[in-house]
């Protein structure tokens, strides 16, 4: 299932990000992430073996810039908020909508003056039966 990665692309997709969204961890120098959180369901299942998703992810920002990381996150949210439409490249699943579900908050800083801000959204897909 592509969602992450088209979610990641989408983010990509937007202009004047100081630094290319990537999937995983905060790198050790200035970054802008997207991952998965705990707490993701299945609400729906179907005989077919489709299924229904409630996919929570994170996106994590870390700069020594408040302000730069105010703004991307800001950015990303209201773009975020008024997305309609994610296209799958393997058919793997098809898109709902996206919940802000936390608006961009600190999270945390640190004595060389990094600092952590996360925006939190919540998926709604159908993810397809993979045939094996």
């Amino acid at each position: 299932m592509d969602f992450i990665d088209r979610l990641c692309d989408r983010i990509n997709e937007m202009p004047g990000l100081p630094t290319e969204c990537k999937l995983g961890y905060l790198g050790t120098d200035e970054s802008l992430v997207l991952y998965p959180l705990p707490g993701s369901r299945v609400t729906q299942e179907y005989m077919d073996g489709t299924k229904d998703w409630q996919m929570n992810c994170e996106i994590a920002m870390k700069s020594k810039l408040q302000s730069k990381i105010s703004h991307t996150l800001w950015t990303v949210q209201n773009e975020l908020e008024n997305l309609e439409e994610l296209e799958s490249e393997d058919n793997s699943f098809e898109f709902e909508e996206l919940i802000i579900t936390n608006k961009p908050f600190i999270n945390g800083a640190d004595e060389q003056g990094w600092f952590v801000f996360l925006l939190d959204v919540q998926a709604k897909i159908t993810v397809f039966k993979e045939d094996n």
